[in-house]
């Protein structure tokens, strides 16, 4: 069993967000004391009604095998499951916080493959199945922070990304890597128009994909990943900003030069490469200083202090050392 020293970024049992709301980037936007803190109290209602008719798929262990307890999280009560399968954002099956979880339903993922290409030795067309089997599953507790200025705490399960990137060999050429979700308008309507530039994008430095709590995430509170999370897999990186956890991972490509990505090339001053959680650099329209923790009330909302690298400082810091982190946002 995988045994590590409880560390200050480790999630406290006053952290735990019940799961209670995932917030959409457009229904989001009403300032208050210069963060986002609104929502729409008829949304948040209706995203608890249908919540409460929904219920984990099959339990992972039954797919993959037994699951690692590690410390991440270790102390934490899991949320209720419901509502942040019902809240979310995942634009390929529409803009609208409860559109994933009502559009979702049917998407196909199994089997499921991807595609490994670029500067590694081992390329090609992989099974999921195959990839995952080769690592023991983990189960760890992450903050979650949104570029929007609201927080919550997740139990993701999966195993690190780096044991299977490490599988691909990549090169001494392989500076960054470049992942990219499914197209495919037939079984997601949100690709049929809209202002984004699909197929989804996103990318990591090598070093940065090869860190510790970077995850290759296939579960969540003990279950198979819904669809409309996300599935069959996606990317976790509680240091950064929810937007590069991207979903339903189709492609791999190893590359020397930093890849264009979704947001960063739709809005390139609003949402960087990096995107780091950081207090200090506010978006155009908002503060980052401090974050809507959920759940919370609309008249007593849970405002706390942003982190630095949403607290996980000892796990990443050193990835940028020297580096203008107002510049490279």
């Amino acid at each position: 069993m995988l045994i590590k020293n409880k560390k200050p970024s480790d999630c406290s049992e006053a952290e735990v967000t019940p799961e209670s709301i995932y917030l959409n980037r457009r229904q989001f936007m009403k300032a208050s004391g210069g963060i986002a803190l609104g929502v729409g109290a008829n949304n948040v209602f209706s995203a608890l009604q249908a919540g409460n008719s929904l219920r984990p798929p099959a339990p992972l262990k039954e797919a993959f095998g037994q699951i690692i307890q590690t410390p991440y999280g270790k102390s934490e009560t899991p949320a209720p499951y419901d509502v942040a399968t019902t809240y979310n954002n995942f634009y390929e099956f529409g803009y609208g916080k409860g559109d994933p979880a009502e559009r979702a339903g049917n998407f196909n993922t199994r089997p499921w493959t991807i595609t490994v290409e670029g500067e590694a030795e081992n390329t090609g067309t992989f099974d999921l199945d195959d990839i995952i089997k080769t690592s023991a599953l983990e189960e760890r507790i992450y903050r979650h922070r949104c570029v929007e200025a609201w927080s919550m705490v997740i139990p993701w399960v999966g195993v690190s990304l780096s044991d299977v990137l490490k599988r691909f060999k990549p090169t001494s050429k392989a500076k960054y890597v470049y992942f990219e979700t499914l197209y495919d308008p037939k079984q997601m309507p949100g690709q049929n128009g809209g202002s984004l530039d699909w197929p989804y994008r996103e990318g990591l430095r090598i070093d940065e994909a090869m860190n510790s709590l970077a995850m290759f995430t296939v579960g969540m509170y003990g279950s198979i990943l819904p669809n409309q999370n996300g599935a069959p897999v996606r990317l976790v990186l509680p240091w950064k900003y929810g937007f590069k956890g991207i979903k339903s991972i189709v492609k791999i490509r190893f590359v020397e030069s930093m890849p264009l990505t979704t947001w960063s090339s739709l809005a390139p001053s609003e949402y960087g490469f990096y995107a780091n959680v950081n207090p200090n650099v506010d978006h155009p329209r908002w503060s980052q200083g401090q974050e809507r923790r959920l759940p919370g009330g609309l008249l007593f909302p849970n405002v706390i202090d942003t982190q630095m690298f949403n607290g996980y400082q000892d796990e990443v810091a050193d990835l940028y050392s020297g580096m203008d982190l107002k510049r490279f946002f």
